[in-house]
């Protein structure tokens, strides 16, 4: 037979009200009893139902997602991701709630909790970038009891539960091989795109291409990092005035948000399809890229994984479960034209979750 409450309870020597506090996470109870009971679980081998007690309680999660308010087709499929997981079983007896904030304001966030109302947030994950601002969020966030994954871009210096997303220092690396290899031994200047330094998953890709680039392609010369902060004409000003002022640019790195002003700058110098373009995510214009040879190669992850993952760790998260970290690996994919999905694809792959437990 499976062991029970009333087992537990037996076993540690404390009343079934003090085992209830400490399955639920309810203060009241000292540390020298809150291990006693846990003991006795390890002991007892008692898994806990917690979907039956949620539904014994009624108990209704709300889940919070704060986004940037940028130009960005990634973050809007990201976005369209979300909202369709929020319609699926992931998402039962849930609310979940998008926030967009504007991401050169960095004081915007800390308003974002105030607008919510009286109603507790059970979870809450973050793609925003890394300052200090964003901390204290994080920090009122775990004070409240709430859990916190970072998504996309992490907050290592933030006591957040857990990051959803690729490991952008390896991604980093593979964009440095992929465009070390298209160039190929011919010298040069390589510029770098990038959203902002602020972000973390931008100083990790960044850290990962520098390395590649001094360990294995020494010929190549990466310039200083350009800061498009998401904006398209922003970048395509910032790219022009690059190869404008450099001599022999013979690649572009965009690291993060800003490849149509990037491809944009080289059209107009009359370098698209010349000039080798690593970029990352699959989105409407990285496709058109790909198909018309203007970029090289597209390093992506899959947005309904991410949504998906971090709904699964918010919610394991706020019931105080393990999570089964192989699952929610968000692994990188190397898109060219010859392995660009269809269309269609690609709607099945956001929409479902065929090869997720392998990812």
């Amino acid at each position: 037979m499976r062991p029970t409450v009333n087992d537990i309870a037996r076993e540690a020597g404390v009343s079934l009200a003090t085992v209830d506090r400490v399955l639920n996470a309810r203060p009241g109870v000292r540390d020298k009893t809150v291990r006693a009971v846990n003991d006795a679980i390890d002991r007892l081998g008692y898994v806990r139902n917690v979907a039956a007690a949620n539904l014994a309680r009624q108990r209704r999660y709300r889940f919070l997602f704060i986004l940037p308010a940028v130009q960005s087709q990634f973050v809007q499929a990201l976005s369209d991701a979300i909202i369709e997981s929020a319609r699926g079983p992931l998402a039962e007896a849930s609310e979940v709630i998008i926030a967009t904030v504007p991401q050169r304001d960095p004081h915007a966030i800390v308003t974002v909790l105030d607008d919510q109302g009286d109603q507790p947030i059970d979870g809450c994950a973050i793609m925003a970038h890394e300052t200090p601002e964003v901390r204290d969020l994080i920090i009122r966030l775990k004070e409240q009891g709430t859990a916190v994954v970072s998504l996309i871009t992490d907050q290592p210096q933030a006591p957040r539960d857990h990051f959803v997303g690729i490991d952008n220092h390896a991604a980093g690396r593979t964009a440095g091989i992929l465009l070390g290899r298209f160039v190929g031994p011919t010298p040069g200047k390589v510029a770098v795109v990038v959203s902002s330094m602020l972000a973390r998953d931008m100083v990790d890709r960044r850290l990962g291409f520098d390395e590649v680039l001094a360990e294995r392609f020494p010929h190549l010369q990466a310039l200083p990092s350009l800061e498009g902060h998401d904006d398209r004409d922003l970048t395509a000003q910032i790219t022009a005035a690059c190869l404008a002022s450099h001599e022999n640019v013979v690649a572009v790195y965009v690291a993060g948000a800003g490849t149509r002003g990037v491809n944009e700058a080289l059209r107009k110098a009359g370098l698209s399809g010349k000039t080798v373009v690593v970029a990352h995510e699959l989105t409407a214009h990285t496709r058109a890229g790909l198909e018309d040879g203007s970029i090289d190669a597209v390093i992506s992850q899959d947005v309904g994984h991410l949504a998906r993952s971090a709904l699964r760790v918010l919610r394991a998260n706020a019931d105080r479960l393990p999570i089964d970290e192989g699952q929610e690996q968000i692994r990188i994919t190397i898109l060219l034209r010859e392995n660009l999905p269809a269309t269609s694809d690609s709607a099945r792959l956001a929409a479902g979750d065929p090869g997720e437990a392998a990812a």
